[in-house]
């Protein structure tokens, strides 16, 4: 159909999506570029064919698909921005990458650099790894939903197989999911889908990459199939004489038709890609792909093909080398830009016959109905009983409890639902499910599903007036820890029990919460002036006022007698709490000094020997300057430091 003949260009779904011209079609749906018109951007619409829209049951699973691929948040990952329905059309509004997919590329350039590969295959594998981390498989990995930015971002796209709907085949079409020739063995075999399977599929996409070609071909799409279950991908270096033994391994590993020796999900596959490109060197990353294909038989004398030599002329992507007969440089510039490959011989044509003979009989062709209808009936019978009464179950992690119970009961099972508390998985979510997402189970069989609870909560307990050892016991036994304890007075509470917490009794919190404690110091008391009393009158006076009292351990020099206190702490005027101690200091009385001898010295000199003594000066002037005369404390007699002694200067 001519693009000017789709009916969708130029309408405008949902009344804000205009749409501006169809990019690809797909075999469920087409994708446009339009525009956002409520926030003026450019997007991509996925819009599914109306055939298949008709289907309620494609429909709802087209919906829960969105959803959970919505929940993804990678750079890596074409981001799903909306869902809606607007008449026969159901869509998805998506990030729109402007640039070409990654099979442009490998019909532009055909093989590429192992550097360059690698520089494809690693974000292909992180946004591959997100989806994994959030239970879901892409299923259908290949080069046309890998998109590479006119910016080089490498993003993954069409997540429009994730999941899967009945097991393996499409509840519309009753085919294989996927596409042939990156299928998994046990996709093809039993339809068993798990990360593994992107994980083989990223195998033969780096395969791909290296050689520029698939690994397995076919006339038919079940020659391909056939192949994958029963021959190994071959190492690319038999293609691409050059590649480093560690390519070959690489790609062996990822592509294991066994998926036990496979990477367990893209990000382990991705440890090992960084790992092996660790160990290449710039030459072997850097190196030109060189494409070894099948040589051709010699030709007859006369110059002309017979039919056991039938060989056709196909053109190698630029910058690709060949090598054939003639070995390279055949094309005099060391690029052969041809190669000639070999076609199988034609089926031996069947030995004419007599008309009559070849007929069959009426009762020949009644025989072989009967027998044809026969075989079918035991066909189906047997399996019904190996394989038809079973299924597997589907994947339903991360979906909330009526997505999850709709999926399963579409897929004829019954459900079982449990709830328990997650801290990485959002409240109504299904944690996990029981059989276990791909196995094998009879229908009507019961899945029990785990709805998340969100994060366990916890309750603060009402601490006040408990002690606080006692409330430290309680908040362990509550799963809560103790965060800072401040003191406070309290004519209410007891000394040492709890007067509040924060938060709040009674609020819930998650386990391991800190709870911050305000515990009494008791009531509040002005702390009485005791410094000049006696010792003993001092202690009376405190303990009468309700506080205990201590006794520094060395006597201070100070202006109070010897013997009276010197200092108290807390000082008077402040408050303290019934029950605390008050540290008296005892006098020794005041420290003497010798005073010096400042006659005949200047005014300032004799001034700052005094001060350096620990005195106090003070200055008689008979003249304005002059030197000093006199003083009121005799030099050799000794004075409390402190005290002031008088000079006169003439």
């Amino acid at each position: 159909m001519d693009t000017l003949q789709d009916p969708l260009i130029g309408h405008e779904l949902d009344g804000r999506y205009r749409v501006v011209e169809r990019i690809a079609v797909g075999g469920m749906a087409t994708v446009y570029r339009a525009v956002d018109t409520r926030l003026d951007r450019v997007l991509a619409l996925k819009v599914m064919h109306p055939g298949l829209a008709g289907d309620s049951a494609f429909t709802d699973r087209f919906i829960r698909e969105a959803r959970a691929v919505a929940r993804l948040d990678h750079p890596n990952v074409v981001s799903v921005l909306d869902q809606g329905t607007d008449g026969p059309y159901v869509y998805l509004a998506m990030e729109y990458v402007a640039g070409c997919t990654l099979r442009d590329v490998l019909r532009d350039r055909g093989a590429l650099q192992p550097r360059a590969a690698l520089d494809v295959v690693e974000p292909v594998l992180a946004g591959l790894a997100a989806a994994h981390r959030a239970g879901l498989v892409h299923r259908d990995v290949k080069p046309e939903n890998v998109l590479i930015g006119d910016d080089g971002r490498v993003k993954v796209a069409d997540f429009g197989l994730v999941r899967g709907a009945e097991g393996p085949t499409s509840a519309s079409t009753g085919s294989l999911l996927g596409t042939v020739s990156y299928l998994a063995p046990e996709q093809i075999e039993s339809g068993t889908v798990d990360p593994r399977t992107d994980v083989y599929a990223c195998g033969v996409l780096l395969y791909e990459l290296l050689t520029g070609a698939k690994p397995h071909t076919g006339d038919t799409p079940a020659q391909v199939l056939f192949r994958h279950v029963h021959h190994d991908v071959p190492a690319p270096s038999e293609a691409a004489p050059g590649l480093p033994a560690a390519l070959d391994d690489l790609v062996a590993g990822a592509a294991s038709r066994d998926p036990e020796r496979r990477p367990a999900d893209a990000a382990a596959l991705l440890g090992l890609v960084r790992a092996t490109r660790s160990g290449l060197s710039d030459e072997q990353l850097d190196a030109q792909p060189t494409v070894v294909l099948p040589p051709a038989a010699p030709a007859a004398a006369t110059g002309e093909v017979g039919s056991e030599d039938r060989t056709r002329i196909v053109p190698l992507p630029p910058g690709v080398r060949a090598t054939g007969p003639d070995g390279p440089g055949a094309g005099g510039d060391g690029v052969s830009h041809t190669a000639r490959i070999d076609l199988p011989p034609p089926p031996p044509e069947e030995p004419p016959t007599v008309g009559r003979a070849r007929r069959l009989s009426r009762r020949g062709v009644v025989s072989l109905v009967v027998g044809a209808l026969l075989a079918l009936g035991i066909g189906a019978g047997v399996w019904y009983v190996n394989a038809g009464q079973f299924l597997r179950t589907p994947g339903v992690l991360g979906l909330s409890q009526e997505e999850a119970e709709a999926e399963l009961r579409d897929a004829g099972l019954d459900v079982r639902v449990a709830e328990d508390f997650s801290d990485t998985v959002e409240a109504g979510l299904v944690i996990s499910s029981d059989p276990e997402r791909g196995e094998r189970v009879r229908r009507n069989d019961t899945v029990t599903i785990t709805v998340s609870q969100g994060p366990p909560v916890t309750v603060v307990p009402n601490l006040r007036g408990i002690p606080l050892e006692e409330a430290r016991d309680q908040l362990a036994e509550a799963q809560l820890t103790v965060g800072e304890v401040e003191e406070r007075f309290s004519a209410e509470v007891e000394r040492g029990a709890v007067i509040e917490t924060d938060p709040g009794s009674g609020t819930e919190r998650r386990p391991d919460t800190p709870v911050d404690l305000v515990v009494s110091r008791g009531e509040e008391i002005p702390v009485p002036n005791v410094v000049g009393l006696p010792e003993g009158t001092a202690r009376q006076r405190l303990e009468a006022a309700g506080f205990e009292t201590g006794i520094a351990p060395e006597r201070v020099f100070s202006e109070e007698e010897a013997g009276t206190v010197a200092t108290q702490d807390p000082r008077s005027g402040r408050s303290a709490a019934a029950g605390d101690t008050i540290t008296l200091a005892v006098s020794k009385g005041p420290e003497m000094i010798v005073v010096p001898d400042v006659r005949g010295m200047g005014e300032d000199e004799a001034r700052d020997t005094l001060e350096e003594a620990g005195f106090e000066v003070n200055v008689n002037r008979v003249f304005f300057t002059g030197t000093v005369f006199n003083q009121s404390v005799h030099s050799g007699d000794s004075a409390p430091r402190g005290a002031t002694i008088t000079i006169w200067v003439r």
